[in-house]
């Protein structure tokens, strides 16, 4: 028979083994985990990097080689005549221009015709949502606005193509068949959800110590909301806005679908308009060989946007970091 000692020690081994078989297959996931987690990230950078590549390659073969456009003429375009330049024409006419300043007005006039939608009504309603609404109501209608943020953007220019001009040029006849307003308003209900959603979160991020030490000093809800709570939750408004703004800079179907495709310089939101991205769209998409002038002034605008969308990004983190406060 076996003695008792044995048979403990026998069951210490089996012990042992099982734990070190247990660390070994931790330290198996874990790896595996990290593994996975670093090829993402690097995948990332990687995907960054080759866009980067890409722009600029294509952006320096733009100002630096003589080419072709459409009908046979050689030309070649400065970076000074695109960066000052106050006309864009490089599809009609024997003369081509590159001035890039229409396309950036009417890109500017369609994101701030969308953020004077996005920002108040978003606000308003974040507000709403966070101070306002009972429980069974704020569950209600978190659904409804993640589904208007999942509308595909083709259907908001319909919309705006179909039923926000028609309503436009009934309050007032100067407005073109294409135009800037129609588009903004599409873009900034497509922006709504964003807004609402990072500013509720951030409002409900913050304490409930303060509401309840403004309400023992005799604050309505009303002064509560706009005085203790709004400012508290200034950085993750802030960080909507500025997301809200890039998302409508770079958005692309509805200002080709409805803003029109004139490039000009006009503060004019009834007038027809041209975006950046609406431009890269009719060339992408358009009868222009991939060897012209043309073809690749689309590369150069895209860097432009790239770098539009850069700054917003780092203002906005600077102001966030500005305005950020930090609760115990």
């Amino acid at each position: 028979m076996t003695s008792a000692p044995a048979q403990a020690e026998s069951f210490a081994d089996r012990l042992g083994r099982v734990r070190r078989k247990s660390l070994l297959g931790r330290h198996v996931v874990e790896g595996l985990v990290q593994t996975s987690l670093v090829l993402c990230a690097s995948f990332s950078i990687f995907v960054t990097t080759a866009i980067l590549a890409v722009l600029a390659g294509q952006t320096w073969r733009f100002f630096s080689t003589e080419m072709t456009d459409a009908q046979g003429n050689v030309s070649t375009v400065s970076p000074v005549q695109f960066i000052f330049g106050l006309e864009w024409n490089p599809l009609l006419g024997a003369e081509k221009h590159f001035g890039i300043w229409p396309l950036i007005c009417g890109t500017l006039l369609v994101t701030t015709v969308a953020m004077l939608v996005a920002i108040p009504f978003g606000l308003i309603t974040a507000i709403y949502l966070s101070e306002y609404a009972p429980p069974r109501l704020r569950a209600a209608i978190k659904p409804v606005l993640e589904v208007l943020a999942g509308v595909p953007t083709v259907v908001y220019g319909f919309f705006a193509l179909t039923v926000v001009t028609p309503a436009l040029q009934k309050i007032y006849g100067g407005f073109e068949a294409y135009n800037a307003a129609s588009a903004g308003i599409a873009v900034g209900i497509m922006c709504l959800p964003i807004v609402t959603s990072i500013a509720e979160d951030a409002m409900r991020a913050v304490p409930n110590s303060l509401r309840e030490a403004a309400h023992g000093l005799g604050g309505t809800k009303f002064d509560v909301s706009v005085r203790i709570v709004f400012p508290a939750a200034i950085s993750g408004v802030v960080a909507a806005s500025l997301l809200a703004i890039a998302r409508a800079v770079g958005e692309t179907m509805i200002v080709a679908l409805a803003a029109g495709n004139l490039a000009k310089l006009t503060l004019n939101p009834a007038d027809q308009v041209q975006t950046m991205t609406a431009y890269m769209v009719q060339i992408f998409f358009g009868d222009v060989t991939n060897l012209g002038v043309e073809y690749y002034s689309s590369y150069a605008v895209a860097a432009t946007l790239f770098i539009i969308t850069l700054l917003f990004t780092l203002g906005g983190h600077f102001i966030r970091n500005r305005l950020r406060e930090e609760y115990e």
